[in-house]
């Protein structure tokens, strides 16, 4: 209306009003002021709407919270109502100074705008919801972390499971809050904490790994208490060796998915100041890190048992999704730079029959026994091929070549079907097969279904195919056991299919691969029977792991009166409890349009396009 009135010249009211008297000109001229006056007022004097505030003044950034009852979210722990303009200012002191005209060549806008303006920055409206608590409005956000309020699965019978992975949770969280609070992990019949050789002085693991899990399923005061640990208590400067790729898949991976789930900046923070304490790592001759390092000296080594003093596939391998994202939240290409000279080494290597061995020298760059294998030791080095090429918003042609030629020749190679027609996925020493498969590779079923849709030359109903294979032989593989859950490895040969015949391989140590699997292979086909295999899992979770102060592997599948080994690990709060609550919920919670897990179940949002690009242009 006001721009109609003011189209004139001058004050808006020119020829228009030429042939009215002065006075009733000066008469129209004090109700238009009115009327704008009245306009304005209502802006900023009624009851505040973000949407009409955020169309004429600076971003404001609104305090999260979710609806009442839907089960699936929370308000974000104090210190998150951070102006705006503040965020760049703390990122601003993490990057050093020698570092800061690379930064501004990496873009200023280098966190993927989406996720910036939906996410982090939160420029999102809120909605009253039915008791007048405000809660976010995800219509308008793209990248959705959970469903919207009121979203309800129609059969009861799969709320009736989520509710019970909920649960299970809950207990595994409050035994460790009680008898283990800021230790590693819980001990859950010692009733005490669980201190793990992978993490130097480094404390609080199951805290960290588990911040997801709670935020997703609706824990809402067990959140708000691990964030106060995390803003308190969480201290990287340890005089201690950690595992690089243990740290980087549990604590950054987890403190990033907080941040892109919550927006809360201290999750931000704290990832970065942990990256920057890995970078010493990669201080080798080749760039291919070291597998620990001493967080607070900065010096490190590699497993005195790994061949010939080499870095591991998996290990090393296993750090893109992690150090691109520290890039997106810093401005700062430094940690992206770093995997990608990892993926130029590998990419100058020679492959004995196309496959990638386990183990590579970081100071000749050559590679060390060649032993291949799926599982331990070289499994997630895969999964991040085509989980970096997702995550690029299906950009990074490079990651996605190296995939499909490293799974061409792990099936030329590798794939066999036992006498009872299993399909298997063996190892392989030095051109010989060793015909055992572990729970470590059953991950690689989902794996193919994740990739199947993009496979070249028509081959995705192919690789679906085989997905549907390797999950129906893992699956065996639990169901062929006296407890219902899976060894730590089972083998095809000597008679045996599909069952562990040494007793180290006995062992389940709440292992989450083989749920994984279904999860995914639920996602991509809706066939009932990966949530039913899913919810057997459970079951003999619940009678055969389950103690008294909260969840503990067991030393021999095969016995139903089983011997716990008393560790909770933290990994089964941060994945397998994950992927079952998951598996039972509703296809938008973290829709893999828009998420991919790192190999520790922690979601990562797809960065979008003209990022992606920035990256791999600046280092080249």
């Amino acid at each position: 209306m006001i721009r109609k009135l003011c189209s004139g010249s001058g004050l808006g009211l020119g020829g228009r009003f030429g042939g009215v008297r002065l006075s009733r000109r000066f008469v129209f001229l004090i109700l238009l002021s009115a009327l704008v006056t009245v306009c304005f007022g209502a802006i900023f004097f009624l009851p505040d709407s973000v949407r009409i505030r955020r169309f004429f003044l600076l971003p404001s950034e609104p305090q999260r919270t979710d609806s009442a009852g839907s089960g699936l979210g929370m308000a974000v722990g104090a210190g998150s109502g951070a102006a705006a303009g503040s965020r760049y200012r703390q990122t601003e002191t993490h990057v050093g100074p020698a570092r800061r005209k690379q930064k501004e060549k990496f873009g200023k806008e280098s966190v993927s705008p989406q996720i910036r303006r939906e996410v982090t920055e939160r420029q999102h409206s809120l909605r009253d919801s039915e008791n007048g608590a405000e809660v976010l409005d995800a219509s308008n956000i793209r990248y959705q972390p959970l469903p919207e309020a009121g979203t309800e699965l129609a059969d009861q019978d799969v709320r009736s499971h989520r509710e019970k992975v909920k649960e299970m949770m809950k207990f595994a969280w409050d035994n460790y809050r009680q008898y283990a609070w800021g230790t590693n992990e819980l001990k859950p019949l010692s009733k005490s904490g669980h201190a793990s050789g992978l993490f130097g002085g480094l404390l609080g693991a199951t805290i960290v790994d588990s911040l997801d899990t709670l935020y997703i399923m609706g824990l809402q005061e067990e959140f708000a208490e691990a964030r106060e640990w995390v803003e308190n208590n969480l201290d990287f400067n340890v005089n201690g060796e950690v595992s690089v790729f243990e740290v980087t898949i549990r604590f950054v991976g987890g403190l990033l998915s907080a941040y892109y789930l919550t927006g809360d900046e201290l999750f931000k923070i704290k990832a970065i100041e942990l990256g920057e304490k890995l970078l010493p790592a990669f201080n080798t001759p080749t760039g291919i890190p070291w597998a620990l390092i001493n967080l607070r000296s900065g010096v490190g080594r590699n497993w005195g048992w790994a061949s010939g003093g080499s870095s591991i596939l998996a290990e090393f391998g296993t750090l893109h999704l992690e150090f691109v994202h520290l890039s997106e939240v810093s401005g700062d290409p430094k940690f992206a730079e770093k995997v990608m000279k990892i993926r130029k080494v590998l990419n100058r290597l020679e492959k004995p029959h196309g496959l990638y061995p386990n183990y590579l020298s970081p100071v000749t760059g050559h590679w060390g026994q060649h032993h291949v294998s799926i599982g331990g030791l070289g499994d997630s080095f895969y999964e991040y091929l085509i989980k970096t090429w997702l995550m690029s918003d299906k950009t990074d042609e490079e990651a996605k070549t190296m995939y499909y030629e490293a799974l061409q020749a792990i099936e030329t190679n590798l794939v066999r079907k036992s006498a009872s027609g299993l399909t298997y996925i063996a190892e392989w020493r030095g051109g010989i097969l060793d015909h055992k498969m572990g729970h470590l590779a059953c991950f690689s079923g989902g794996m193919l279904a994740m990739g199947a849709d993009d496979a070249p030359a028509d081959l995705s109903k192919h690789y679906m195919e085989l997905a549907a294979e390797i999950t129906i032989t893992c699956h065996e593989s639990y169901k062929r056991s006296a407890t219902r859950l899976g060894p730590e490895a089972f083998r095809f040969d000597g008679g045996a299919d599909a069952v562990a015949t040494r007793m180290n391989d006995k062992y389940y140590i709440l292992r989450p691969e083989v749920v994984e699997t279904y999860m995914h292979m639920w996602r991509f086909t809706h066939d009932p029977r990966y949530r039913e295999w899913g919810w057997e899992a459970v079951q003999a979770l619940e009678q055969h792991c389950r103690v008294d102060a909260g969840f503990s592997g067991i030393r021999d599948v095969y016995n139903t009166l089983p011997h716990h080994d008393d560790v909770q690990q933290s990994f089964f709060l941060a994945e397998t409890l994950k992927y079952l609550y998951v598996l039972f919920s509703e296809d938008e919670l973290l829709s893999p349009e828009h998420w991919v897990f790192n190999t520790e179940a922690h979601p990562l949002p797809v960065i979008q396009k003209n990022t992606q690009e920035q990256v791999i242009t600046h280092d080249q």
